[in-house]
């Protein structure tokens, strides 16, 4: 396979020009780039109280910007055990919450046979990078998922795709025996490799003791806001949706596949007994496939602090709403006129609470209040 090169990459300075994408709140968000030429970027996050950035790559490394500059050494290097087919690579990162003291990371691929794999290791010293969980995924290799971060209550959330191909065909993310098209939660430090939190409805049998909510298709990334987990669920062939839990709200099903958004999939009528919906939807004339993201608390921007932000694969348009009483309220949707940052893969957020938009050809942009 050939690699690009980043030894050279240059990182933008503010003077470079923005890309105005939508007025919210009474400010207008422009796009600033500060660094492009990464190997199909999946997500950027950084650890509490750092000021480094950290940029995942699909293929398989994770590379940091510090103090503007691209570290010429990658954080990581798992370019030997990552497959790339499809959807798979190198999809998350996570940090403990106290990494500034134990240095714990944890990240979240897809093996050369296909499976998802969860590990956790220590900074500087790639040796100790240790497997936590596998789920064999050797059917199909798209809907893998990709996520994974700690909670208000100290735990890893991990959310897995339904094992691939279209409708589910293996009824994973109904089947409470199977770790495909769910929420996962495991506790890190109470046991090795982990411990089942009591709180999961499984826990005590019934199913698999991991899982914290079922029925997901294929998260393509999520994000804590407090107490609140916000997911952006990709759907199938109609609508694309965002769903808001808390961690009580463990033994949710989110509907999929007996929904695809608010609606029944594949039969005129379904029972929605049970079934959580979701705060927010939007068609495929519209879109194609959910880009989930983060609710802004940032400084630079304080009229839309609490404001969740998110995008659209095919369309690279920024949209947003207010989550107000349980309902997302306040919507900016998708604008034809507006400006597109193209195939946005992921968003990011730095250890400020500022956000950051990634697209698939290596380009990572801030987003900054326009000065127009």
């Amino acid at each position: 396979m050939i690699r690009l090169c980043l030894t050279a990459l240059l990182l933008a300075t503010p003077a470079l020009a923005q890309t105005p994408l939508a007025t919210q709140d009474g400010v207008t968000v422009a796009a600033q780039t500060i660094a492009t030429g990464f190997d199909e970027p999946l997500l950027l996050t950084a650890p509490k109280g750092d000021a480094r950035l950290f940029i995942v790559e699909k293929t398989g490394r994770i590379r940091v910007i510090d103090g503007g500059v691209l570290l010429p050494e990658p954080f990581l290097d798992l370019s030997d055990r990552v497959s790339t087919n499809s959807e798979q690579g190198l999809l998350g990162l996570a940090f403990h919450p106290d990494f500034d003291r134990n240095q714990r990371f944890f990240v979240y691929y897809t093996g050369r046979d296909g499976a998802i794999t969860v590990a956790e290791g220590l900074a500087g010293d790639p040796a100790t990078l240790t497997t936590l969980l596998t789920v064999p995924h050797d059917q199909a290799d798209n809907h893998n998922g990709g996520w994974l971060d700690f909670g208000p209550d100290g735990l890893l959330y991990i959310g897995t795709g339904d094992g691939g191909r279209g409708g589910d065909p293996w009824g994973n993310a109904q089947n409470p025996d199977v770790r495909l098209g769910k929420l996962l939660r495991i506790d890190v430090d109470a046991a090795k490799p982990y411990a089942i939190p009591p709180g999961n409805p499984f826990a005590k049998g019934g199913g698999a003791p991991e899982i914290s909510a079922i029925g997901l298709r294929n998260p393509w990334r999520a994000a804590f806001d407090g107490d609140q987990l916000y997911i952006a669920d990709v759907g199938q062939g109609d609508w694309e949706e965002i769903n808001v839990l808390r961690p009580a709200d463990a033994g949710a099903n989110l509907g999929w596949n007996l929904t695809e958004g608010e609606a029944c999939f594949r039969t005129a009528d379904c029972s929605l007994a049970g079934v959580t919906l979701p705060v927010h939807v939007y068609d495929h004339s519209q879109g194609c496939s959910v880009t989930g993201g983060y609710v802004y608390r940032g400084d630079a921007m304080p009229a839309l602090r609490g404001r969740y932000f998110f995008s659209d694969f095919c369309t690279g348009n920024l949209m947003s709403f207010r989550l107000t009483d349980g309902a997302a309220q306040d919507g900016v949707g998708m604008d034809a006129a507006a400006a597109s940052l193209g195939q946005v893969s992921s968003f990011g957020r730095d250890s400020a609470g500022e956000l950051y938009m990634l697209t698939l050809d290596g380009t990572v942009s801030k987003l900054v209040p326009s000065p127009n």
